[in-house]
């Protein structure tokens, strides 16, 4: 195997997946762990599961041994490849593979530039938000280092892995590499020092424990040059502030008095009415935001109205002027919208850590304070386009297509008018403490409160797939309380097909497990997920029946440990279903031949093994075979890649591989990675795992699947047999088996005969 890929696939397996509210929180999975992080003064609760990163689609249904705790009576036991997977993610990323890694990647560059000049790279990719660009330059410079015996280089790339891990919201790895920095010997302190103390302030601020950040950013200082030192005493500020030490605030305030430059003049107005805030002042408060509304004149006025607008209405509602403290929120939603930069390192540099979905979030409870469900609705939906734009914009080639999403909302009616009467949307929207749930229907809409608070949920959803990917008979106990807590108060009925909206930690809940005392939520629904209403309304546009045409890729020819003879055979056992087909396997399977045939079929079946990337979510991945053979490493489909495919005649793509539906989480919107891909290159429906994958059960599924639809059955209900098929095996009864797989987009999709 390619040294370069063994690397990626044992570092990229260990991080498996992470939530990102914006661009800069972060959760890190652990076997059944809960994180916790503290932004400023707003603890937002963040959820763990156990997944694997890169792992094989074979997990053979009858081998191996469980390795611990109880498996369910007449299931199999965990197989090696279970065990293996999981020693995969406990593979730590250290020096040594980055150092590996990057002494691959400078073998391959074309043009070896200056040694320091990675170190830029690195800095400017990390803050314009190509955090795996920045890994990748800063792992260079390291290596020239070595190569060099440079020790400066050296620290000036450890300095940089931990601002690159900080900004992509690593915290652990911000840490370790931010220490690694300290244990350096840099010609110049000021310039590694200082930086890397301040990442482990802003670590240990975005933890919750705002003493620790004090600490650090006082050993900052001791280093920090002029030009960085202000940076420092507002970030020192923003701690203290956090801490509730509004004394010592004021006192690093005013000497961080007044901004020394324009681009930081907006921040330290905005620390201003924080800290006014913090210290009981909210007239005085309202005046400083309404300060920074005045100034913003700069190409990013937008960014800077959005947080005056923001800021007046926290003090609006300190002051109890609830009604006009929406009214702010409002503005600052509009704000969000206008906002051209995609990401904002100065939040990074100042220790704000702003999070404009927690705008929205706001928004949306004080909308719904009034009982106002329907532009709450509009808020929710708003929001979602809102991350859709921020991680597309600047990255992908939009080009022009009838057939591209868009981050247009439709009114309500469009989408109900969009809804046949046996259908319903159910779309969620987890706030701090309560999750809002809308119930459409052709006929109108309703909207229910659930008293849920956002870490409780996260934790119910964590102990659920736990207790599935581990094939636990509590897995039935979790989804009887999830089926009570999120599907019970709705007054859903019998057979309606269900289009339900997640959001935040519900993206990783197989709502088709949910469970009561008669029976599995699939038994009596057929289930349909979707990125927002306002995408599936676009997706339901598309065209609805198509012709019986195959493109198909498995197993592709890699290296023994990657082979997938599951996946090839589940692929030969589909083809068959199709009035045309072509299928690539082992050899042929690879990125220039999926490139050249994908567009041509109607139908996209990709059983492959598949990966996230937990840095940057266009640089999640399907591995193909290498172009030469014999192999010497994987070739990648990136998700950046996909965006720019022509797929405007792929209707249904299925990615039978592990895990294709995980991905980073923006908040507000779906997860970030190849469901928004293909969505975006022209498909209209996907089918995506969630889990690693069982091969028998797995073909089975596809197999009475695609028998539904070559026989007229729309896609949500074709899903709906083929799940319930499985389960009626007794050797797959547990939902580890039958409940991997999600249908997203287009229900109603079916093939011609």
């Amino acid at each position: 195997m390619d040294e370069l890929e063994r690397i990626r696939l044992s570092r990229r397996a260990k991080n498996a997946w992470r939530i990102v509210p914006g661009a800069m929180l972060h959760m890190r999975l652990s076997e059944a762990r809960f994180h916790v992080v503290r932004v400023s003064a707003c603890t937002i609760a963040l959820i763990a599961c156990l997944t694997f990163g890169v792992c094989g689609h074979s997990l053979a249904a009858n081998a191996g041994a469980a390795s611990s705790g109880a498996v369910t009576p007449g299931l199999a036991p965990e197989s090696s490849g279970f065990r293996q997977a999981a020693e995969r993610e406990r593979d730590a990323e250290t020096l040594q593979t980055l150092t590996a890694e990057g002494r691959l990647l400078l073998s391959r560059d074309r043009v070896a530039l200056p040694a320091y000049d990675y170190c830029s790279m690195a800095v400017s990719a990390a803050e314009r938000g190509d955090f795996r660009d920045s890994v990748e330059a800063a792992a260079r410079a390291l290596v020239m280092a070595q190569r060099t015996d440079n020790a400066d280089l050296a620290a000036l790339s450890k300095r940089d892995l931990a601002i690159a891990y900080s900004y992509a919201g690593d915290l652990d790895n911000a840490g370790k590499y931010a220490q690694e920095a300290l244990a350096s010997t840099p010609k110049a302190p000021e310039q590694v020092f200082a930086p890397a103390n301040k990442v482990l302030g802003d670590v240990a601020l975005r933890r919750g424990q705002p003493q620790d950040a004090i600490a650090a950013y006082h050993r900052a200082l001791e280093t920090a040059s002029p030009r960085y030192r202000p940076l420092v005493l507002l970030s020192i500020t923003n701690a203290q502030i956090a801490a509730g030490d509004t004394a010592d605030a004021r006192k690093t305030f005013d000497a961080a008095s007044p901004s020394p430059t324009a681009e930081l003049a907006p921040a330290y107005r905005r620390i201003e009415g924080n800290l006014l805030l913090a210290e009981g002042k909210p007239e005085d408060a309202r005046n400083a935001f309404g300060a920074l509304l005045k100034e913003s004149s700069s190409g990013d006025a937008n960014y800077d109205r959005l947080w005056a607008h923001e800021g007046i209405g926290r003090a609006d509602l300190v002051l109890g002027k609830r009604g006009q403290a929406r009214e702010a929120y409002l503005l600052a939603v509009d704000d969000s919208e206008s906002i051209r930069a995609r990401f904002r390192s100065d939040e990074f540099k100042t220790g704000l850590f702003g999070d404009t979905q927690a705008v929205f979030e706001k928004a949306i409870a004080l909308t719904v304070e009034v009982g106002d469900y329907a532009s709450a609705w509009s808020l929710s939906e708003r929001s979602r386009a809102r991350a859709l734009l921020d991680v597309v914009r600047n990255r992908v080639d939009a080009g022009v297509d009838d057939r591209k999403l868009n981050g247009d909302v439709p009114g309500l009616d469009v989408v109900r008018n969009a809804l046949k009467p046996n259908e319903v949307i159910v779309e969620y929207h987890s706030l701090e403490k309560s999750i809002i749930v809308w119930v459409i229907r052709n006929e109108g809409l309703k909207g229910y409160t659930l008293p849920i608070a956002r870490a409780d949920m996260d934790a119910a959803v964590t102990d659920m797939r736990n207790a599935i990917v581990r094939r636990r008979q509590t897995a039935i106990t979790y989804g009887d309380k999830l089926y009570a807590l999120l599907i019970a108060p709705l007054g859903l009925h019998d057979n309606e097909r269900l289009i339900i909206v997640p959001h935040g930690a519900l993206h990783y809940l197989p709502f088709q497990a949910l469970h009561d005392a008669d029976g599995f939520l699939i038994q009596r629904h057929p289930i349909a997920l979707e990125p927002s209403a306002s995408v599936a309304v676009q997706l339901e546009t598309r065209e609805r029946q198509v012709a019986s045409s195959l493109v198909a890729f498995g197993n592709p020819t890699i290296a023994p440990a990657f082979a997938l003879p599951g996946a090839e055979a589940e692929v030969r056992g589909i083809a068959p279903l199709f009035a045309r087909n072509e299928v690539f396997l082992q050899a042929s399977a690879t990125r220039v031949s999926f490139r050249d045939n994908a567009p041509a079929g109607r139908v996209l079946h990709v059983a492959t093994h598949a990966e996230a990337d937990t840095i940057d979510p266009l640089h999640s991945r399907i591995l193909l075979a290498p172009a030469t053979q014999p192999a010497d490493g994987p070739d990648s489909l990136l998700a950046r890649d996909i965006y720019n495919l022509k797929l405007n005649d792929v209707s249904l793509v299925t990615l039978s591989a592990c895990e294709t539906g995980l991905g980073r989480i923006a908040r507000g919107d779906e997860i970030l990675g190849f469901t928004r891909a293909f969505f975006y290159a022209g498909a209209s429906s996907l089918i995506v795992s969630m889990w690693p994958v069982a091969d028998e059960s797995s073909a089975l599924t596809m197999r009475t699947f695609y028998a539904q639809l070559a026989d007229g059955h729309e896609a949500i209900d074709a899903m709906r047999t083929a799940q319930l098929a499985v389960m009626q095996n007794p050797r797959f009864a547990h939902p580890f088996f039958w409940a991997p797989f999600d249908l997203m987009g287009g229900w109603r999709l079916s093939i011609a005969r």
